[in-house]
C-alpha cells in the first residue's frame, strides 16, 4: 500500500505509513475469497486514530456542513471527524436499523447486494456533505450513500476513505466526484 495521491506532505506520508502498519488482513471473511481489512487495531491506537481524525478534519475544515458516515466503521471515523469540525453527523445505515420515515437505495457489492437508508430529515437543501467510510472497494456502497445525500437535497462535497482498493476500480462508480484516500493498494 502507498499513500494516495502524489506529492503528499511528509506528515501525511508518515500518517499513511503508521495507519498501514495498524491494519490487519483477514482472509476469507465474511466469505471465501474476500480479504477483509480489519481496522480494529487502528481504532484501538488512540494516537494514530486521533492523528487520522485531525488529518481529515483539517482538510475539510470550513468546506462541509455535515458528515455522513457509512455503517459501521464509517460511523466511528465520521462521528469523530464531525465532532472535530464542530459539524453534525448523519449515520448511513443498513436497511431496517432506522425508524421510519427513511430514504433507501439498494446496490450491489463485491460479494452480494445491500440496502442503505437515511432519515428523510437528515439533510437540508444545499447542505455540503462529506461522505466518510473506511474502505473504497467496488464503489457501490459509496455511490449509494451519495445518492441518498442528493435525494435529500444536499450536495456531496467529496467521498473520504482511509483505504482505497484501487484494483477494484471503485472510483469508476463515483464519476465526477472528488475521492480522497489516505492509502491505496
Amino acid at each position: 500500500m502507498t499513500p494516495a495521491g502524489t506529492g503528499a506532505a511528509p506528515d501525511r506520508s508518515a500518517l499513511a505509513a503508521r495507519v498501514h502498519g495498524l491494519l490487519r488482513d483477514v482472509p476469507d471473511f465474511p466469505q471465501p475469497g474476500v480479504l477483509f481489512k480489519d481496522f480494529s487495531p487502528l481504532l484501538a491506537d488512540a494516537d494514530a486514530f486521533s492523528a487520522l481524525v485531525a488529518d481529515v478534519a483539517a482538510h475539510w475544515d470550513g468546506r462541509v456542513d455535515l458528515v455522513a458516515g457509512i455503517e459501521a466503521r464509517g460511523f466511528v471515523l465520521g462521528a469523530a471527524v464531525a465532532h472535530a469540525l464542530g459539524r453534525g453527523f448523519v449515520p448511513v445505515r443498513k436497511a431496517g436499523k432506522l425508524p421510519p420515515p427513511v430514504r433507501s437505495v439498494s446496490y450491489d457489492l463485491e460479494y452480494g447486494s445491500a440496502t442503505l437508508e437515511v432519515a428523510t430529515t437528515a439533510f437540508a437543501a444545499g447542505d455540503r456533505v462529506l461522505v466518510l467510510d473506511d474502505v473504497l472497494a467496488t464503489g457501490g456502497t459509496a455511490a449509494a450513500a451519495c445518492e441518498l445525500v442528493e435525494r435529500g437535497g444536499a450536495r456531496v462535497t467529496a467521498v473520504e476513505v482511509v483505504l482505497e482498493l484501487g484494483f477494484l476500480r471503485g472510483r469508476d462508480a463515483l464519476p465526477g466526484r472528488e475521492v480522497r484516500a489516505l492509502l491505496t493498494s
